[in-house]
């Protein structure tokens, strides 16, 4: 995975815009086709307090309302953590809303006030798919998004 080539792409494409949802659509769209171990991309929108809906996603059908309190994108905007999940089935609390994933990585998104956004959600079919590097690149592109 080259994540300078990434960023670079997703910034060139993503220049002058302001429409948030234009924004996620086009990060989805670029992060879920730049690996093979990604089989579900997709952002969950803050839409009401303690409360995240499904916003534009690449892959199968996704989970369409995730409170705060239940799952691993639950965690990571109840925490404002990043959630690396090498085994989804030890998550307590996981939501299987595809039966094929095995890992994932959640990412808080927000702008730059500091107000959460939503989660960035990734999942693969292939147990612990995601390392910290993928961590550390998946936000500092998030931030370059969205926190500038």
């Amino acid at each position: 995975m080259n994540y300078t080539d990434l960023a670079t792409s997703i910034r060139s494409l993503t220049e002058g815009e302001t429409d948030t949802v234009a924004l996620m659509a086009t990060v989805v769209c670029e992060v879920h086709h730049a690996d093979a171990r990604f089989d579900w991309t997709g952002f969950y929108r803050v839409t009401e307090p303690e409360l995240l809906k499904i916003g534009p996603y690449q892959g199968s059908h996704g989970c369409l309302v995730i409170p705060f309190s239940r799952g691993v994108c639950g965690a990571a905007a109840r925490t404002g953590k990043i959630q690396l999940v090498p085994d989804v089935n030890a998550f307590p609390g996981h939501i299987a809303c595809a039966s094929s994933t095995r890992s994932e990585i959640v990412l808080p998104v927000r702008d730059r006030t500091g107000t959460l956004l939503g989660v960035f959600d990734i999942d693969s079919n292939q147990p612990a798919a995601f390392t910290e590097e993928d961590a550390e690149a998946l936000s500092a592109i998030l931030d370059m998004v969205f926190a500038q």
